[in-house]
């Protein structure tokens, strides 16, 4: 029981891992001991975050295909089981924001949200678990948002995409725990990273932030590392269907 967190020879795969907190995550997957496998729209900026996790002397796999269609999504996962093998923990972790009013808002980006935010859930989700229940064994964790439970100005569909999320993990949860795969999500409170920066040069938001949050600051992006680690390893081996929020307490307080 000494190594209930080790993620030694796990093949990890991290959707829209190339930069931002995907590639944080999958970073520090790395150091706990994961073989990586990077995915990316691109396989030139896929191949490069691979190759900067080998820099550092970890094992990465890049793998470039587009998250919202199921023929490329499935080609992508038999690919992955038949050449570089086994998947073991899937994080679903692409995501993309629009900010526009409600009555404003695009129907494109509208579309867009979805696709990315909800869609990618349902369909890597299903050609990645279909492997998992022959083995009678996996871990999916989707990466959600404190947006699955709370709304906010100008990003309604980005929150109602989050709550799909909240409810794609319960729902996977219920249909595949029988098969040894556990389904959990994260939902990040608001982290300093290239999405929240115009939030996080914004003193007035900041300022009510602070407040807001009993921890009384923004989450750094390494922050999230230990829940990924977490919910990836043994140690987690009876946990399904929960959220975790890491989010400085902000859900707990009025």
């Amino acid at each position: 029981m000494t190594n209930l967190f080790s993620l030694d020879n796990k093949k990890i795969l991290v959707t829209g891992s190339s930069r931002g907190l995907g590639f944080l995550l999958a970073k520090g997957l790395a150091e706990h001991g994961a073989e990586i496998i990077i995915n990316s729209t691109t396989q030139a900026s896929a191949s490069k975050a691979a190759e900067s996790l080998r820099a550092a002397g970890f094992i990465a796999h890049p793998v470039a295909f587009d998250v919202t269609s199921g023929q490329a999504v499935q080609e992508a996962v038999d690919k992955i089981e038949r050449e570089i093998g086994p998947i073991d923990v899937l994080v679903n972790n692409a995501g993309i924001q629009r900010r526009h009013k409600f009555t404003e808002f695009p129907e494109k980006d509208w579309d867009d949200i979805v696709a990315v935010n909800q869609k990618s859930v349902f369909l890597v989700s299903q050609a990645v678990a279909r492997y998992m229940i022959t083995r009678e064994r996996g871990k999916i964790i989707n990466i959600g948002s404190i947006q699955s439970e709370l709304g906010r100005d100008t990003i309604t569909p980005y929150a109602a995409s989050k709550g799909a999320v909240k409810m794609l993990t319960r729902g996977m949860c219920v249909e595949l725990a029988r098969y040894n795969i556990q389904v959990n999500g994260i939902a990040p409170g608001y982290f300093k990273t290239d999405m929240t920066q115009a939030l996080v040069d914004n003193k007035e938001f900041s300022d009510w932030l602070c407040k807001r949050t009993p921890a009384a600051r923004w989450g750094n992006p390494e922050e999230l590392i230990g829940g990924a680690v977490y919910l990836s390893s043994r140690a987690s081996d009876f946990v399904n269907g929960h959220l975790l929020f890491v989010d400085g307490g902000m859900m707990a307080a009025v």
